[in-house]
């Protein structure tokens, strides 16, 4: 069965797109991501247009992290102040994000910036990720001791000012951080279409150095109140979220995330990392072929959404 999308002005399957709403929020709830990197290109892929894509996803972020965090918040894996650090700085980086975006649509050169945007950070974080789980596992199955945070372990980030306490994730260390690491993760949710655990995951565990269970709830906590905000940016100021096709993704992607959360509990911190960065790395590669490669259709005539008339 078809359906009708008002917004990206196509008709799609039914059946699809539950489907992909529910793969994506599987991976939610196992990686503690809001799925945002997987959606968003695979909606576009699918063609539907990418400012649509990046609104939409959002939305479909919002309800695939609340279901995940929900699981991983009955299972004390959610530090509230470091989240609430983390939203404000997301908030403020959002905002930006989507004025941007608009400059970007009117000069006519989003989408570039988006596949752009997604080779340069993906193959980034997703190399860094991989190089660092696997050299884990390696050590791991041969016996050698695995290095961990010790308590009183300090980096460069414990000589910042503005020092609080997180008690859940047993550190006492400058709020600036964690707000510039939100306020990062804000901004690429509002060009991008995506969550942000692929970079804030990492951020926190590295940098940081937050416990990696506490890492995923927490990352979810985060998702779930920086992607509403920008939801409702996009919506007002940009007209680009589909309310229908966010509908068909989320009822596949609250299923999905439940599921993934339970699986999530049965894999190693270092096997979860793994696995993320192969998906990261997988579409980062996907991404870049088709800017290299010859477009099947060498000129294309659609309209501008959003475009008073």
């Amino acid at each position: 069965m078809n359906i009708y999308l008002p917004i990206a002005e196509m008709s799609v399957s039914v059946a699809l797109f539950l489907g992909l709403g529910w793969a994506v929020g599987f991976l939610s709830g196992l990686f503690g991501v809001g799925g945002g990197f997987l959606l968003t290109p695979l909606l576009i892929f699918m063609g539907i247009p990418s400012a649509v894509a990046v609104g939409t996803g959002s939305m479909h972020i919002v309800a695939s992290s609340v279901s995940g965090a929900i699981a991983q918040y009955q299972r004390n894996n959610v530090d509230i102040k470091m989240g609430l650090v983390l939203v404000a700085g997301g908030v403020f980086g959002s905002a930006i994000g989507v004025g941007i975006v608009r400059i970007l649509r009117d000069i006519g050169q989003f989408d570039l910036f988006v596949a752009l945007s997604y080779v340069t950070f993906l193959g980034a974080v997703g190399a860094l990720m991989m190089i660092e789980s696997v050299g884990t596992i390696r050590k791991a199955r041969s016996g050698q001791p695995v290095s961990t945070r010790k308590t009183g372990q300090h980096s460069w980030v414990h000589g910042l000012p503005f020092k609080m306490r997180f008690h859940r994730s047993k550190l006492y260390i400058s709020v600036v951080p964690p707000a510039l690491i939100g306020a990062f993760v804000g901004f690429m949710a509002a060009v991008m279409g995506i969550g942000g655990g692929f970079v804030m995951v990492p951020a926190m565990i590295y940098l940081l150095r937050v416990p990696t269970n506490v890492v995923v709830g927490t990352s979810l906590f985060q998702i779930v109140f920086v992607m509403a905000v920008t939801t409702v940016l996009q919506a007002v100021q940009n007209q680009t979220v589909d309310v229908v096709l966010a509908l068909l993704l989320i009822i596949g992607g609250v299923i999905g995330a439940q599921l993934g959360a339970a699986a999530g509990g049965r894999l190693k911190g270092e096997q979860l990392r793994f696995l993320l960065a192969a998906l990261v790395i997988l579409m980062c590669l996907r991404i870049g072929w088709d800017l290299v490669t010859r477009p099947d259709e060498l000129y294309s005539i659609t309209p501008l959404l959003g475009v008073a008339k």
